[in-house]
């Protein structure tokens, strides 16, 4: 039932590339490339300009793989992202839609700030995730990476549904195996948004504001960018329309609902028949 659900980063192209261009970014990081399908727009960004694309994904699909084997001008880096970092000294932008949790993001935001700093660039970073499922709850493709006292409860079976805390055994949004939910939403230090908030937090207490845009469609994208960067107000300019915006939230959230009763069909279905 996977392909009935639009989820890939590849929905904001345009945004994007047109927020990069703002920038004149010529060197872009990406941290989670799954299939692809957002790199092979983020390569060719950087390809015109002069730049590269690096990406960061330790277990990516086997298409982005063989696409990868197309593009030699391409650093990849096998890795999760907190190892990966050693590798980078700069870049000019960062798209992050990894490991959806509040450990791995807010770790992710703090040393993308730092090698910023330290390269004298501007921060403009991309952040996919942060509305529902994973805004207000971690989620995990391997538990195991996360240190245990920032590791909530979970489950690989047990469902998500809009607007409860506990995940429903059997029902909504669940990872049959491959990925876990957290067992509530909400609290400190759970989900991408919690990691979010907690860095622009940060940033503030240091005498530094960021601009933020929370554009709630696909699952939900943040850009996070420095107020004082030369390109601030173009860009701001163009997220505006598009922040927190009531009639895309209201679609997102139409199309979530469509989703999971769609799933609760297939549910019934299994059961009726006996097979899952």
């Amino acid at each position: 039932m996977t392909g009935l659900l639009i989820h890939s980063l590849s929905e904001f192209s345009d945004l994007i590339l047109e927020a990069l261009a703002l920038a004149d970014a010529r060197e872009v990081v990406e941290i989670g490339s799954e299939y692809g399908g957002m790199s092979s727009f983020l390569a060719e960004h950087c390809r015109v300009r002069g730049g590269r694309l690096t990406t960061i994904d330790p277990s990516p699909k086997r298409e982005f793989l063989a696409w990868l084997k197309l593009g030699p001008d391409i650093r990849h880096l096998a890795k999760t992202s907190l190892k990966a970092f050693a590798d980078i000294d700069e870049a000019d932008a960062w798209v992050v839609d990894g490991d959806h949790n509040w450990y791995t993001v807010y770790n992710e935001l703090g040393h993308i700030d730092a090698i910023s700093r330290r390269a004298g660039k501007p921060l403009l970073v991309f952040v996919h995730d942060i509305g529902w499922p994973c805004g207000r709850r971690d989620f995990y493709y391997a538990p195991e990476r996360i240190p245990p006292e920032y590791r909530h409860a979970y489950s690989f079976d047990a469902g998500a549904i809009p607007g409860q805390a506990a995940l429903v055994e059997g029902r909504g949004f669940r990872g049959m195996g491959q990925f876990a939910f957290a067992e509530i939403s909400g609290g400190a230090r759970n989900g991408v948004m919690t990691a979010i908030d907690d860095f622009l937090a940060d940033a503030l207490r240091g005498g530094r504001e960021l601009g933020f845009a929370e554009i709630p469609a696909v699952f939900g994208l943040g850009v996070i960018f420095d107020l004082d960067a030369p390109w601030s107000a173009p860009l701001a300019d163009l997220l505006l329309p598009y922040h927190q915006n009531k009639l895309i939230g209201a679609l997102e959230a139409n199309r979530l609902r469509n989703y999971l009763r769609v799933l609760d069909l297939q549910d019934e279905a299994a059961a009726r028949t006996g097979f899952v």
